[in-house]
C-alpha cells in the first residue's frame, strides 16, 4: 500500500508539471519585438540573467492578441484584462529566458462600503498646463500636472535638487502621495522637464478603478468611487469609449481639410500644452492633403528627456470630437520621427481638451465630455489675423 501511495504521488507530480509546462521559442539575437493591440510595437531585450523578465501591456479594456517575435521564432495568444502569459525563449540553444507578458489587475471601487468623493483644488495656467497640489510623504508640498499620458508620479530633476526635502528612494520604493483627503503608494521617478510652473507629473493609474471628474468651470477634480447620478443624467455631457495602448488612454476623433475626411484613434494627452499633434504616417495612409493646410509656424519642441524635435504648426480646418467640431485648429506636424514611437494615432492636447469638462471613467472605460467656458476661446498658436 505504501509503494502504491508512493508512485501514485510520483505519477500526480508529473502529471502537474506536464500541465504546467511552458512554451518554449528560439531566439539567436538577444533583440525581439511584442505586437500588441492596434499595431503596437515594443523592443524588446532577451536577457538570460533576469530570473523572470516581464513586460507590461499596462490596462486592458478586453482580451486582446500580442505577438512575441525574435529574429526566428514567434508566439502567438490572447491575453485577458488583468492576466499574464508566461513563456520561455531558448537563446542560442542554450539560455532559458523566462519571460512573462502582463496587463494590470482590473480594479473597481464602485464596491466600497463607504463612498469616496473627495474635492480637490484643480486650475490651468495660460501656458494651458493643469495642476493641483500633492504632499510627498507627509513633507513635501508640490504642484503636479495630472497627465493621462503618464503613470507613477515624475517630478523635476529642478524640484528633486532644490524643493523636496524627504529625499525619495527613486524607481523601485512606494511612497506616500497625499492628493486630497486620501493618501495613494507610488513609485517615484526623475523627469527632466514636464509642464511650466509645475514640479512634476501626476499619472492617470493612480486613480484606476475610480471616477475622476475634471471640472475646469469650477477649478476642482472630484475622485469618485462611483459615478455620480447627476452626470449620467446630463445631456450634455457626450460619451466616448476609452481604448488604451501602452498604457495609455485613446478615443476616436476626425479631422477634416478640403473634403477629406481622416478618423482614427486620439491620444488624449492632459499633458500636452498644445491643441492638437498629427502623425505623418497616419496622415500618408489616408492621404490628408497636409499642403492645403496653412503654415503657421515652425518651431523646436522638447520632449520631457530634453530631446530636440523641429515641428511645423499648420492650421487645420476642422476636429471633429464626436459631435462637437471644432474650427481652425492649430496642428503640429512632426517633420521627423513619430509623436508616439511603435504606434500610429494623433494627439489631443490640452487647449483642445481644457474646452470640455471631462469625466474618466476608470471602470468602465468611458470619457465622458461636456463644453464648458473654453470652449470658444481662442487657441494659443492662433494668428491674430483671424486663422
Amino acid at each position: 500500500m505504501k509503494y502504491f501511495l508512493t508512485l501514485l504521488f510520483i505519477l500526480l507530480r508529473f502529471w502537474a508539471l506536464s500541465q504546467t509546462k511552458l512554451p518554449v521559442i528560439q531566439a539567436i539575437s538577444n533583440q525581439a519585438k511584442i505586437y500588441e493591440y492596434n499595431n503596437a510595437v515594443s523592443n524588446w531585450g532577451i536577457n538570460p540573467k533576469i530570473k523572470l523578465d516581464v513586460h507590461s501591456t499596462g490596462k486592458l479594456s478586453k482580451p486582446v492578441w500580442v505577438k512575441f517575435k525574435t529574429d526566428i521564432d514567434s508566439l502567438s495568444f490572447k491575453l485577458e484584462p488583468g492576466s499574464y502569459k508566461d513563456f520561455i525563449v531558448l537563446l542560442n540553444g542554450r539560455d532559458s529566458c523566462v519571460t512573462r507578458i502582463q496587463s494590470a489587475e482590473m480594479k473597481d471601487f464602485s464596491k466600497l462600503t463607504l463612498a469616496i468623493r473627495d474635492t480637490i483644488p484643480f486650475s490651468i495656467n495660460r501656458f494651458n498646463t493643469n495642476y493641483l497640489p500633492v504632499v510627498l510623504n507627509g513633507t513635501d508640498s508640490l504642484m503636479l500636472n495630472f497627465d493621462s499620458g503618464a503613470t507613477e508620479i515624475c517630478i523635476t530633476t529642478d524640484a528633486l535638487n532644490q524643493k523636496v526635502k524627504s529625499q525619495p528612494k527613486l524607481y523601485s520604493t512606494a511612497h506616500d502621495i497625499k492628493i486630497g483627503n486620501r493618501v495613494f503608494k507610488s513609485a517615484i521617478y526623475d523627469i527632466a522637464i514636464a509642464g511650466n510652473e509645475v514640479d512634476g507629473l501626476l499619472g492617470w493609474n493612480l486613480f484606476d478603478g475610480m471616477i475622476v471628474e475634471l471640472d475646469y468651470d469650477n477649478q476642482r477634480m472630484i475622485v469618485h468611487s462611483k459615478m455620480p447620478k447627476q452626470i449620467l443624467a446630463d445631456k450634455h455631457y457626450e460619451k466616448f469609449k476609452l481604448t488604451y495602448i501602452k498604457n495609455k488612454p485613446f478615443i476616436e476623433s476626425e479631422i477634416l481639410q478640403s473634403g477629406t475626411r481622416s478618423k482614427s484613434l486620439f491620444f488624449f494627452d492632459l499633458g500636452y500644452q498644445k491643441a492638437l499633434m498629427l502623425d505623418p504616417d497616419v496622415l500618408t495612409a489616408s492621404r490628408f492633403p497636409t499642403k492645403d493646410m496653412v503654415v503657421i509656424k515652425k518651431v523646436i519642441m522638447h520632449g520631457t528627456k530634453g530631446n530636440e524635435v523641429p515641428v511645423i504648426t499648420a492650421n487645420l480646418e476642422s476636429l471633429k470630437i464626436g459631435k462637437f467640431q471644432l474650427k481652425n485648429v492649430p496642428s503640429q506636424i512632426m517633420t521627423q520621427g513619430k509623436p508616439m514611437p511603435g504606434v500610429n494615432v494623433h494627439y489631443l492636447g490640452s487647449d483642445v481638451l481644457k474646452k470640455f469638462n471631462t469625466v474618466l471613467d476608470f471602470q468602465k472605460n468611458i470619457i465622458y465630455l461636456k463644453p464648458n467656458h473654453f470652449y470658444d476661446t481662442e487657441y494659443a498658436d492662433q494668428k491674430k489675423n483671424g486663422v
